[in-house]
């Protein structure tokens, strides 16, 4: 293993509940270091329970940045995190901090990494727009309608996948480009190959589900219900980004008398062991530099520090 010296930031990378976050805790109190979240769903502020953010305590304990910066009512893209990173690594660099990217939202590190796509900023009546349609039309209309106006993106997306095929008809109603264009513009990556220590910790799978449900009980005992039912009276727009973080669509719906908390609770933990089970796929393939270890064996790296 490279020296902590040799990096310019460490990247720690890992399905949901495998430990990542306390990893970062005792290395960034080790080496001097500010931990940056890379989740997109803990950059809400509506949702520290659920998303399992830091506590008020581990913040004050060494510096954190990007948690909870963002209002749930906001669209928060990979481009919004991109500079709001620049502007932190900017930060640690003035202050002589070791940057400590954590998460497992894996097209955030890839953008560290590798560079982002250049897709513009697409207009708030746009959006609005196809929204409207997509809520009258329903989902198969604006799929065919995308399918004549951008057959790539047509065949590639999933008859039923509401979100992508709304942000690809929202890109070229914008642009008059397809949105394959714009991702083969990338800009530079913040953080270039040869200057990164990057580590996606695996646990065993078994004991990573029971982690899993195990930890969707203790949130829902410590607010997480009441914090979505906070979210839930803002009456903000389904397709957001926080309205459909693992738990809330079906707490929502055990709040409105649908289902029960227990049934609400088995949809949540199959919700979030089904993500956890496509982030080890995905950072295997994406992002094969990353280098995988054990729990144990991130942490005996820490210690060694």
């Amino acid at each position: 293993m490279t020296s902590l010296s040799d990096n310019k930031a460490v990247l720690i990378a890992g399905p949901t509940a495998s430990g990542k976050s306390a990893l970062a805790l005792e290395l960034a109190q080790k080496a001097s270091g500010v931990v940056i979240n890379a989740d997109s769903m803990q950059v809400y502020r509506d949702l520290r329970v659920l998303t399992a953010r830091p506590t008020a305590e581990e913040e004050a304990d060494v510096p954190h940045r990007l948690y909870g910066h963002v209002d749930a009512g906001v669209n928060y893209s990979v481009g919004h995190y991109v500079r709001d990173a620049a502007d932190v690594l900017a930060e640690a660099q003035r202050a002589g901090w070791l940057p400590i990217f954590v998460g497992g939202t894996g097209l955030y590190f890839k953008a560290l990494t590798r560079g982002l796509s250049a897709v513009p900023q697409v207009a708030e009546a746009v959006r609005e727009g196809v929204r409207l349609r997509l809520a009258r039309d329903g989902v198969e209309a604006l799929h065919a309608e995308l399918s004549r106006r951008d057959p790539a993106a047509g065949a590639r997306l999933n008859v039923r996948d509401r979100t992508r095929i709304a942000r690809a008809l929202e890109v070229i109603e914008a642009t008059g480009r397809p949105l394959a264009d714009w991702h083969a513009d990338t800009t530079p990556p913040l953080l270039p190959a040869g200057g990164t220590r990057a580590l996606f910790i695996a646990p065993e799978r078994e004991t990573l589900y029971a982690r899993i449900d195990a930890r969707f009980d203790v949130m829902l005992d410590g607010g997480a219900l009441e914090e979505v039912a906070r979210l839930a009276a803002r009456g903000l727009d389904p397709l957001l980004p926080a309205m459909k973080a693992h738990g809330v669509p079906a707490l929502i719906r055990h709040l409105r008398g649908e289902i029960s908390r227990d049934e609400a609770a088995t949809i949540g933990k199959a919700d979030t062991r089904h993500y956890a089970k496509r982030q080890f796929t995905w950072f295997r393939h994406q992002l094969p530099e990353f280098e995988w270890l054990a729990p144990d064996a991130a942490r005996a790296w820490v210690v060694s520090v």
